[in-house]
């Protein structure tokens, strides 16, 4: 790549208003969307191609189909219908003329759209009155730079309003790519030649270039391979790295199951499975390594997490060292402070709540006994990382739901012990490729076993029609003395972003009116309980403990009840607008029945979002294997959605999609764990370049790891 005459070379360190083309108030807008560099610029990926050799005739076109067609605008204006406006182009080709329609963001598409302009539209084929695609992706394509039928592949960049009001289409963002590879000196290889052949990758160079401007399909393919893989193997190189410095921190032993162990063997009114018998085995080979324990219980809804929590713990109290158990919410602080004590209740075993709602002199007191290490083991929220809260001897972490904690008060918790062992627990089912990526650096034990006293939920789609029919079979169900739980999404609440289309404030009125209906029409003669996130702990506590002794028949909740909610007598779920949830949190919701030998049913009344929310949904229906669900949640939604990105490296993923690259994060991960056990500080020469981009991008991710 050599500059062009009389022009100097680019360098990808240096500012993106040097290129040809943008300047700085283009440069400016490209800020705000993150591209500050021309390295920025060249990881900006096209979202789609347009192959011109496989476009369509307008006359061609069959109705159904999902076409791509290149034409001229030969007209284009607002037109209007007794309840709206919506914007039409007409588009014509030498066979035939095409309508597209679009019903939103009128204003800024007609600005769009000029009579004369050569445009690629992609969309659905339909008939109203004549052919038409509705809300079509579009492309203005440029002359000089397009010429018709020249059997190209052109890529299609996705782009914001903002971008747009600035001129950066995907016309324009082919126009700057070029002259930036016009000027550029050079991309320097994160890999080694025979790092390349070893796993049959092209240069980076060559394929920052083909994924821009790609020769044919095999070379996009190639592109986006080495892409690809760059991305997750710089992840697991993360990965590779933390799990290096775990393993060389030494770690208290615990040999001995001890007397605790024994006594709450003794008092169980109940067998433990063979999951929870081999997962034990595994916690115990890690109290007898020497090492700190870094091990992940992953478990369905149901599967019998906390017993097992609770025997880990009982190992090390029984040593008189302490447990701290570290939950995201009140309520299921709570929840396990209430199963460990009556899972307790004829053993000797110190212990204590602590949240935000702990009265202070009962706070006082508490820790006072850690300090003076009288108290064994503490169940608590984010009060627990508070400095004011020190042990005498900090000896087992356990940290429930743990991907709704950040990096940060993790280590802080840890920090008030002494190289203590860890236990994370999730009862959101993972899937693989996620958990490699984002447990990748813990050993990960599974329950994979219900417990055999559990009954069987049933799922069923509902229509708001039904809801009478809903409301018999609850009363049915109560007057057998059975509860009932209805629930409503409130977005700012829920850990998972939800479906747009709703308010919080306006989803916590739905919320109330709902309960209020419940109440005052439906079931008048029965007492209805009311759960949401902003009410004080003292009123959750209140409610919760009316549900708990059977007083409270229904609880209306938002998703603040989503985990760690264990009411047997439970058989009916409600979740109202249920096409808003994603399906690891309706799957999680519908974990709060059956719990007894009853089982339960499940409800699901859709409201909206037309035949995808139905397939979606359906999905529900059709399983309750939490893996399996999550394995579509992951398709729908991105891992960003399931677990929060920021503070995990997942926003370096610009290429990568960890539900289908299954494959390559596999052999990305043995790549990266490789060269840690023969390069441990990454510091031979040839790991150079490997070394300076992963300073480079995951600098903040790289504390306490050796790398600098």
């Amino acid at each position: 790549m050599v500059s062009g005459p009389g022009q100097s070379s680019l360098r990808l360190a240096d500012s993106v208003q040097y290129v040809k083309g943008i300047g700085p108030v283009r440069a400016e807008a490209l800020g705000e969307a993150g591209i500050n560099t021309v390295e920025d610029l060249l990881y900006y990926f096209p979202r789609r191609y347009l192959d011109r050799r496989n476009t369509a005739q307008i006359s061609d076109l069959k109705i159904g189909d999902q076409a791509t067609v290149l034409a001229r605008v030969a007209g284009q204006g607002i037109k209007y219908t007794r309840r709206r406006k919506y914007f039409q182009v007409t588009l014509t080709d030498d066979s035939g003329t095409l309508a597209c329609v679009w019903f939103h963001g009128v204003e800024w598409i007609q600005k769009r759209f000029r009579v004369g302009d050569r445009v690629a539209v992609h969309g659905k084929v339909e008939f109203y009155r004549h052919l038409q695609m509705v809300h079509p992706d579009f492309d203005l394509l440029d002359e000089e730079e397009d010429p018709l039928n020249t059997g190209k592949i052109v890529p299609l960049y996705p782009g914001t309003t903002e971008l747009k009001a600035k001129g950066l289409d995907s016309r324009r963002f082919r126009q700057v790519i070029r002259a930036c590879w016009e000027r550029l000196a050079s991309v320097t290889d994160n890999f080694t030649p025979q790092f390349r052949s070893r796993f049959s990758l092209p240069e980076l160079a060559a394929a920052l270039r083909q994924i821009h401007m790609p020769d044919d399909e095999e070379w996009i393919e190639r592109a986006s391979h080495r892409l690809k893989f760059d991305e997750h193997f710089f992840l697991q190189l993360l990965m590779a790295l933390r799990r290096r410095s775990l393993e060389v921190l030494p770690g208290r032993k615990f040999p001995n199951l001890g007397p605790i162990v024994e006594q709450i063997y003794r008092s169980l009114p109940f067998e433990l499975t063979d999951a929870q018998v081999r997962v034990m085995r595994e916690v115990r080979a890690d109290f007898k390594s020497g090492r700190m324990m870094n091990r992940l219980l992953q478990g369905d809804v149901g599967s019998g997490k906390t017993i097992v929590a609770l025997l880990a713990a009982a190992i090390v109290a029984g040593e008189q060292a302490q447990v701290a158990v570290m939950a995201p919410t009140e309520i299921l602080a709570e929840q396990h402070f209430r199963a460990f004590k009556a899972l307790t209740a004829e053993v000797d075993l110190p212990l204590a709540l602590l949240t935000g709602s702990t009265p202070k002199a009962e706070r006082t007191g508490i820790l006072d006994d850690l300090t003076a290490g009288r108290l064994l083991l503490v169940v608590g929220t984010h009060a627990l990382i508070q400095e004011s809260v020190a042990f005498r001897d900090l000896a087992l972490i356990i940290v429930d739901e743990q991907h709704r904690f950040g990096v940060v008060q993790r280590g802080r918790l840890m920090e008030k012990g002494v190289y203590p062992h860890v236990l994370a627990m999730t009862a959101t089912p993972i899937p693989r490729t996620l958990a490699i990526t984002y447990h990748g650096d813990m050993d990960v034990s599974l329950l994979d076993e219900m417990p055999g006293n559990r009954g069987k939920v049933s799922t069923q789609v509902v229509e708001s029609e039904q809801e009478g029919e809903i409301y018999e079979y609850m009363r049915s169900e109560m007057g057998q003395g059975r509860q009932c739980f209805v629930v409503y999404p409130v977005i700012g609440e829920s850990v998972w972003p939800e479906t747009p289309g709703g308010s919080e404030t306006g989803d916590l009125k739905a919320a109330k009116a709902g309960f209020i209906q419940l109440r005052d029409r439906i079931f008048p003669d029965l007492k209805i309980g009311y759960l949401h996130g902003r009410m004080k702990g003292s009123e959750k506590d209140a409610v919760m403990e009316a549900f708990q002794a059977r007083e409270v028949r229904v609880l209306v909740s938002t998703t603040v009840i989503e985990v760690g909610i264990d009411v047997a007598n439970a058989t009916v779920m409600v979740v109202e607008n249920a096409e808003r949830f994603g399906l690891t949190q309706l799957h999680q919701l519908r974990g709060r029945i059956g719990r007894g030998p009853g089982g339960g049913r499940c409800f699901l009344v859709q409201r909206g979002g037309g035949e995808e929310a139905a397939r979606r949904l359906d999905i529900m229906v059709r399983t309750s294997d939490g893996f399996e669900i999550a394995d579509e949640d992951l398709k729908l939604r991105g891992p960003g959605e399931l677990f929060g990105v920021r503070q995990h490296g997942f926003e370096k993923l610009r290429m990568a999609d960890l539900a289908t690259d299954g494959p390559i994060i596999r052999v990305a991960r043995q790549a990266a764990f490789d060269l840690i056990a023969d390069d441990p500080n990454i510091q031979k020469p040839e790991n150079r370049e490997t070394r300076r981009r992963l300073v480079n991008n995951y600098q903040h991710m790289l504390d306490n790891l050796g790398v600098s």
